[in-house]
């Protein structure tokens, strides 16, 4: 049941009709993905490069491969990334199943978020971490220095199609970590990943909650709470980001460099690069969190309010 206690109502899991939930849950988190995408990628190219070889910022970086690389530079290893469409279908569920198991035990919304938010991220990164392993391999490709220890072999004779070339590189860079690595290389910075998304997570949703609600005491009253929870999305990704970042520098370091400990690469970033470094793709990770959490949070409770069981619609009010 909703918890009507609060200024902005929360739809929980039982009160959902499953079968909308997850057919348009797919469009949603496709679409979002789509569109933050280019900020990803500048985001793991400011944190992987030694100071500022390339790039002296967000937006340098984004007009340099514009320039030098096109459109299709912003998108280097997106189609390999669309995999992680499961991730994002087992992190809201697991998510929205956790918080039901939890309200057995406790009322407070905190609680529930913060427990159902590491959780979900669990789950979620067990999937993700492979394919960002892959996919941050290409995004790195075609830079004026070497970032990684796989390159893309000289293009073969192929056919033009850009599907075909994309899932060729893919399959290049896989066959090389395997190779390389075996199938552990797959899952290269999975503890790093785990302690970068998991706090992440579990900060996130109570911060979302808590800006939302303090956001419905300052609004006025016929101010549309979904305008509330879109503007509380951002503020909640901005503290999760600037909390986690120093540890997220430090997983794109181990997964693109190939590097094995945690504390090791932790210890160098600061020895070459000082306090400063954990901050290497902070503004480009706020800058794609923006935009993204807006669309998240939007399409988040949207598509909730859409896949509300048919019998609750005339019940609830917005």
């Amino acid at each position: 049941m909703m918890e009507q206690k609060r200024n902005i109502q929360i739809i929980e899991w039982e009160d959902l009709d499953k079968r909308k939930f997850y057919s348009l849950g797919v469009f949603m988190t496709m679409t979002t993905r789509a569109t933050v995408y280019p900020f990803t990628l500048i985001r793991t190219r400011l944190q992987v490069q030694k100071g500022k070889s390339l790039y002296n910022g967000t937006f340098d970086a984004f007009w340099k491969i514009l320039k030098a690389e096109g459109v299709r530079g912003l998108y280097r290893g997106f189609m390999v990334n669309t995999l992680t469409l499961i991730s994002g279908q087992a992190y809201i569920t697991t998510y929205e199943l956790v918080r039901k198991y939890v309200s057995c035990y406790s009322s407070n919304n905190t609680v529930k978020s913060l427990v159902a938010g590491g959780a979900a991220s669990l789950v979620a990164q067990s999937i993700t971490v492979p394919i960002d392993v892959v996919s941050q391999q290409l995004m790195v490709q075609g830079q004026g220095c070497q970032l990684t220890r796989f390159k893309l072999k000289p293009k073969r004779v192929m056919a033009t199609s850009k599907h075909k070339v994309t899932f060729g590189q893919t399959r290049d860079i896989v066959v090389q970590i395997f190779h390389m690595d075996g199938s552990r290389g797959f899952y290269r910075g999975y503890v790093a990943s785990l302690l970068t998304y998991i706090p992440n997570s579990a900060v996130w949703w109570p911060f979302y909650h808590f800006y939302a609600e303090q956001l419905s005491r300052l609004a006025p009253a016929d101010c549309p709470h979904l305008l509330l929870q879109a503007m509380a999305g951002p503020m909640a990704a901005a503290t999760a980001s600037t909390l986690t970042n120093p540890m997220d520098v430090v997983r794109a370091r181990v997964q693109v460099e190939g590097r094995s400990s945690v504390m090791e690469t932790f210890k160098q970033l600061l020895a070459e690069e000082g306090v400063w470094g954990l901050t290497k793709g902070l503004s480009a990770r706020i800058i794609s969190s923006t935009p993204t959490s807006v669309m998240i949070v939007i399409g988040y409770e949207t598509l909730k309010r859409l896949s509300l069981r048919p019998e609750l619609v005339e019940s609830r009010h917005w």
